[in-house]
């Protein structure tokens, strides 16, 4: 994917164009890092680093496997890791999120490529979601505060605090609702707090209104369970950015202020945006120009660091996969399989729900790019199984695949089928071919408003296939792209698929049109 860095001292916004939800963010010495929701995706927690907040690459993640392990088994697209706030305290990093069935968890870690703890249960309960610590170095006292997810409680609007042990391994009280935004006129949906110190102040920044349409609010208290007087920071305005959602605040060594939040974009899920922020003569945060969203603007004073954004591209080298993928539970061995060349190597997993992706946990799978691009793999489909199959997907609440098939015929074929959201298995999107020697080469097209054309080549040019596909999200989640291998239920190895040479490439061209 392409940098956000225009090269000239500016930054385009969005600096994560793809699906970064919910992200946090904290300095620790000259160095930048970020964190994000990964639902019920393994491995979770995603860990970035930048050096100037416009230039991110992916250095790790901080979840394994997603706790308790019998849940996480197959996909819970909407569960898992929701909202989790970054933190550095006691020379140590700390991760804590929500998951809506179970609590509040943590890990934390020395340094953060880890090695991180085993997930600890802070507070058991249903529905406590966006927890965020906080540490008074001054008193020695430690903070929490969390939202509700209604879907779960039967609460929302409102803001918890509690007093929480030093070692952050459980509260120390029943909690007091510190912002009930029911009190306020005209606010609805609080969520995603993130709590901090400044100023003799307690700041929460925390947005409300709803993901697409809501607005960023501010709260202050001399104390931190209140009570606190509230304000609107960053709402959209004249912008085209939509409900400019939950995020964090950072002070680089300069002592400049930024915000990163996120904006959600349908199908290609929540992008992150970085805006200018100050405190105004009356105290209160400025974010933005003025208090709505910019979209160039000049870089944070920081030193000049090379282009660089998550890696998307892979060569799969030894057949291993690089930090940018997930498996949409949590994996099984032998899935994939390392081996002395390069390619993907993904067994043909036998299972009783091949014909619908959504419900696989074996799809390894990449965030949507969030700008027109071009992805593209070469797959050779190696198994002898009938029904043996192996493609390229768009995976959401819809999905459409182009890929590999072995026949009864004992040929291979290419096939692309697709699934409407309301439709328990898939279809045909085109007509079957041939694909001599069991090998081809597969494209989709992404443009405006994430409609996909598929295209393959089995060794006879390049060519269209199907009618252009508009990419859905899941609930709270945007669209993936996905590899996969599968073979009908039944005994023994069913072979596998290689893939190579996946790409993933920014398109200049004119966005995809309507039609096939």
């Amino acid at each position: 994917m392409s940098s956000a860095d225009l090269g000239d001292g500016t930054y385009r916004n969005p600096v994560l164009n793809a699906d970064w939800s919910d992200p946090d963010l904290i300095r620790v010495g000259d160095d930048f890092y970020l964190t994000a929701s990964s639902f019920g995706r393994a491995p979770g927690l995603p860990l970035l680093h930048s050096r100037d907040l416009v230039n991110w690459t992916l250095v790790g993640h901080a979840l394994p496997r997603l706790e308790p392990a019998r849940e996480f088994r197959t996909p819970r697209h909407d569960c898992g890791v929701w909202a989790p706030s970054l933190r550095h305290h006691d020379d140590r990093f700390w991760i804590f999120w929500g998951d809506p069935d179970q609590g509040i968890f943590q890990v934390n870690a020395p340094e953060i490529r880890g090695p991180w703890t085993q997930p600890h249960l802070v507070e058991a309960g249903r529905g406590l979601i966006d927890p965020c610590p906080l540490w008074d170095e001054d008193t020695g006292e430690a903070y929490l505060v969390h939202a509700w997810a209604r879907s779960r409680s039967g609460i929302k609007n409102r803001l918890t605090g509690h007093r929480m042990r030093p070692d952050a391994t459980g509260l120390l009280d029943e909690g007091k609702v510190v912002v009930d935004a029911d009190r306020i006129p005209g606010w609805f949906t609080l969520e995603g707090p993130k709590l901090y110190q400044h100023d003799g102040w307690f700041w929460i920044l925390a947005p409300a209104g709803g993901v697409e349409t809501g607005w960023q609010g501010a709260f202050r208290s001399r104390g931190f369970f209140g009570p606190y007087e509230e304000r609107i920071v960053l709402e959209q305005g004249d912008t085209d950015v939509n409900g400019p959602h939950q995020g964090g605040w950072v002070r680089t060594p300069a002592g400049e202020d930024w915000f990163a939040h996120f904006q959600a974009r349908g199908a290609h899920g929540r992008v992150v945006h970085l805006q200018p922020m100050t405190w105004g003569a009356d105290g209160w945060p400025v974010i933005g120009a003025e208090g709505t969203p910019v979209g160039v603007h000049r870089k944070p004073d920081l030193p000049r660091q090379p282009p660089s954004a998550p890696a998307t591209d892979d060569d799969f080298p030894g057949g291993r996969f690089g930090r940018q993928w997930q498996w949409t539970a949590n994996p099984q061995d032998g899935w994939a399989t390392q081996h002395s060349g390069d390619g993907l190597r993904l067994t043909c997993v036998r299972t009783a729900d091949a014909h619908d992706l959504r419900k696989l946990p074996n799809v390894l799978t990449q965030r949507l790019p969030g700008a027109p691009a071009t992805v593209e793999v070469e797959l050779r489909l190696d198994s002898e199984e009938p029904g043996a199959r192996a493609g390229l997907a768009v995976l959401g609440d819809a999905f459409s695949w182009i890929g590999l098939q072995r026949g009864t015929d004992g040929e291979v074929h290419l096939v692309h089928r697709f699934a409407e959201s309301v439709a328990e298995q898939e279809r045909d999107a085109a007509h079957a071919w041939l694909a001599p020697g069991g090998r081809a080469r597969l494209w989709i097209e992404i443009g405006a408003g994430a409609r996909c054309r598929f295209s393959y080549d089995v060794g006879d040019g390049r060519r269209p296939s199907g009618q252009v596909f508009a990419a859905t999200p899941w609930r709270w989640v945007g669209a993936l792209i996905g590899l996969f291998a599968l073979a009908p239920v039944g005994g023994g190895h069913a072979g596998a698929a290689t893939f190579t040479r996946f790409r993933s490439t920014v398109s200049t061209s004119a966005p995809v049109s309507t039609s096939a």
